[in-house]
């Protein structure tokens, strides 16, 4: 690995670093099944974006939701087994790692507090209880990205700088607004499909053992380029302010 760089890595938590989405199957387990499932349907269609999904999605919770029932079930949810050596090899390196979720920061810390990784910097949504309410918080909305409730591409471009080489890992929808901001996209699912649809470079991986491999390969070179139209949309997004 060659000293002189430096490499940031922002990982995507439901559905990429959990094997299921937590934060939708929580409404499943907690909630009117057939209602979340319409909702999460259009959710990942895009005709219910932003903090509107999470309002219609917390509308289905039942009376006796609360908030320490929800995070006790999510301790039950797996991880993808591979993901604690691959932090492991982060830290070893010296790569700053960042978890962004759309979800809620309070299923989160208890998962990867479960998994034993305490040292993450996670930035995702808020859920507290209120007089016996589950209220959500958006503490890191853009008003300018109506696409999403924790805007990631936001957080990617305040916690890199131009000369460091960004890592992307992620699956779903709200992945797509990020990723193209990043100099190497390990995507799956429906963020393969859109990196495919947009013609934006990418590797697909199945687990981060995969994600690891790749990256041993990459730290490996002698010259290593950045992404070009990562490096366009960033500065784009600086002139815009």
């Amino acid at each position: 690995m060659t000293t002189e760089r430096t490499y940031k890595a922002f990982i995507d938590f439901d559905g990429t670093i959990t094997r299921r989405d937590l934060g939708e199957h929580l409404f499943y387990d907690f909630g009117d099944v057939e209602r979340a499932k319409e909702l999460v349907r259009r959710i990942n269609e895009k005709t219910l974006v932003g903090t509107a999904s999470w309002r219609a999605l917390l509308d289905t919770l039942r009376d006796d939701a609360t908030l320490d029932k929800l995070a006790t079930r999510a301790e039950d949810y797996e991880i993808d087994p591979t993901f604690p050596a691959f932090v492991e090899f982060l830290r070893e390196r010296g790569v700053e790692f960042f978890v962004l979720s759309d979800g809620f920061e309070f299923y989160i810390s208890r998962v990867l507090e479960k998994a034993g990784i305490t040292d993450a910097t996670i930035i995702a949504n808020d859920l507290v209880e209120r007089d016996g309410d589950l209220v959500p918080l958006f503490p890191h909305q853009d008003e300018e990205c109506a696409e999403c409730a924790n805007c990631k591409r936001n957080h990617i471009i305040e916690n890199s700088a131009d000369e460091e080489f960004t890592i992307y890992v992620g699956n779903g929808v709200s992945d797509q607004c990020a990723a193209p901001y990043c100099d190497f996209i390990f995507a799956k699912d429906s963020l393969l499909n859109y990196c495919e649809r947009e013609r934006i470079t990418y590797f697909p991986y199945a687990s981060f053992d995969d994600v690891r491999r790749r990256l041993e390969g990459l730290f490996a070179k002698k010259r290593l380029k950045k992404k070009h139209r990562a490096h366009m949309l960033r500065r784009q997004t600086y002139m815009r302010g």
